[in-house]
């Protein structure tokens, strides 16, 4: 039985609100093995065997717009993809001196070599980025909340969808998927 981690976007944001309690029901009802969460942002591990992380997102989707009357992203990454991409991470210096500054967007797919170029002329501020796969590693040297490198306009110029986590919350996930 593998693990997961099962990331939702823009969970208790923008007047969005979701029982991290009613997350875990849900995923129990659903068969998922030992469902669990982190935080209150929608992070949601548990166990199961026989499917891949594409079918267990279009899975949740389905099941969460029909049971939970909440229509959002579900991210879905096994144990062994989040220690890649904390083995991957080609920001070591910025997650030692300031984790809450370095974020992973989680991204739904891997986006093309010109659109990560695109989205690298349009970095106005002093931000760094490097792409792996579907993941976007981000440093936000002045932080996240006043940067005009927003989700938006990731989104829009990788033509993909995504939610990000910080470095301490990525390494708690991946803890959290292990044990």
């Amino acid at each position: 039985m593998a693990s997961y981690v099962a990331l939702l976007r823009a969970v208790n944001v923008a007047g969005k609100s979701l029982a991290m309690a009613a997350l875990r029901d849900y995923a129990s009802a659903l068969g998922l093995e030992d469902p669990r969460t982190l935080l209150q942002s929608g992070n949601l591990i548990f166990r199961s065997t026989g499917k891949k992380p594409a079918e267990l997102e279009r899975l949740l989707e389905r099941e969460a717009e029909k049971r939970l009357g909440a229509v959002t992203d579900f991210l879905v990454r096994s144990e062994r993809e989040l220690t890649a991409i904390v083995a991957n991470n080609p920001f070591p210096t910025a997650a030692r001196r300031d984790p809450a500054r370095l974020l992973v967007m989680f991204l739904r797919h891997e986006p093309a070599a010109d659109a990560i170029a695109a989205l690298c002329k349009a970095i106005a501020g002093r931000e760094s980025i490097a792409a792996h796969a579907r993941q976007l590693y981000i440093v936000y040297p002045d932080g996240i909340g006043r940067s005009k490198f927003t989700t938006s306009l990731i989104e829009k110029k990788l033509a993909t969808r995504g939610t990000g986590r910080n470095w301490n919350t990525l390494l708690k996930l991946a803890a959290a998927a292990a044990a």
